[in-house]
């Protein structure tokens, strides 16, 4: 099928969203399982409970769970800090907290912390750019607070604009008016799947949020071929993805290509599709890549095509490099939990 489809259901219970392009599951999104901490985005009054010595972060206690907060320099026991979850905690481990706290929206981010105006590079009309910041200007008058007019706001209507913008800023001033408290409390609810999906995925062709949208568009099937371990790559090479307890493992095959290319090709396509590959099944950390046998000149052309769709993908990820074994190396940020369904 030709064309976008973003569609909002329910696996055993839990909020589920699926982003489909022209047929190919660009993205998934689920609740978690069970109660696996404080989810990134949550906004916390946190209080000071203990610093770590020698890594100079401080254990916060949030009410009911604990967050670490790096560079706590200066922090004393006992001080309640406003702080933000910036991702998924590690088994046994604290989530990691931040005290730059964002209120994000479809349209817009409110930032506290950095004053002004400003508007996504990615907006080029001139006229466009205008108006957003004429309308920003408008719903901001008087705030302290600063604003980032996001990209998706690029043709919508003002009103939807401004009404955004008008719930970010009131939230903020909420929520900032409330962080010196004495107890821990948790202020803002992370973000579910369906909010997310409304959030952060771009205008679709189709929406769809009817029960039973992921029978009827077919989610179900492009959700087992995206899990599985096997992946096709173009020209008939494939991979596998095989996340261990220490780290995610990608062995790149040629398939039936017998040129002197034929590695190349393999691991090219994989670099194409890696983000997606990993997006979809929530995987981050540390990335191993085995790739197809390829002469040595040939890995700059592989790190160009890697880096590319790695800046296009958005998630923070690091390009660490080569072993002595031949192996490439990434390290991801670990913004989602492991698909499980």
């Amino acid at each position: 099928m030709k064309g976008s489809v973003i569609a909002l259901d329910e696996i055993g219970g839990r909020k589920a969203a699926a982003h489909v392009v022209d047929g190919v599951l660009e993205d998934f999104l689920i609740d978690p399982a069970e109660d696996t901490g404080p989810a990134p985005g949550a906004i916390y009054r946190g209080i000071c409970e203990r610093p770590m010595k020698g890594q100079g972060g401080m254990f916060l206690d949030l009410g009911g769970a604990r967050g670490f907060l790096r560079q706590a320099k200066g922090l004393a026991p006992g001080t309640p800090l406003l702080v933000q979850v910036s991702g998924w905690a590690e088994a046994g481990k604290a989530p990691p907290v931040a005290t730059k706290v964002l209120f994000k929206s479809r349209y817009a981010i409110v930032t506290p912390d950095a004053p002004g105006l400003n508007l996504s590079r990615q907006v080029r009309d001139e006229d466009e750019r205008v108006r957003l910041l004429d309308i920003a200007d408008a719903v901001m008058e008087g705030s302290p607070h600063g604003l980032i007019v996001r990209s998706s706001a690029e043709g919508a209507d003002d009103g939807a604009v401004a009404e955004d913008i008008a719930e970010m800023r009131t939230l903020a001033e909420a929520v900032l008016g409330d962080a010196q408290g004495k107890q821990p409390e948790l202020l803002v609810d992370g973000p579910d799947a369906h909010l997310t999906a409304w959030r952060d995925w771009p205008e679709p062709d189709v929406f769809a949020e009817a029960p039973g949208a992921f029978e009827e568009h077919g989610i179900h099937d492009l959700l087992d071929r995206a899990l599985a371990a096997r992946q096709p790559l173009s020209g008939g090479a494939y991979a596998f993805i095989e996340p261990t307890r220490a780290l995610v493992a990608v062995d790149v095959n040629t398939g039936g290509d017998t040129s002197l290319a034929a590695g190349l090709k393999a691991n090219i396509a994989l670099a194409r599709d890696l983000p997606r590959l990993l997006r979809v099944r929530g995987l981050g950390g540390q990335i191993t890549l085995d790739l197809a046998p390829m002469p040595k000149k040939d890995r700059a052309a592989f790190e160009q095509v890697l880096r590319a769709a790695f800046k296009r993908d958005g998630t923070e990820t690091v390009l660490a490099g080569w072993t002595p074994l031949g192996h490439f190396e990434l390290q991801r940020k670990r913004d989602r939990l492991p698909v499980t369904i």
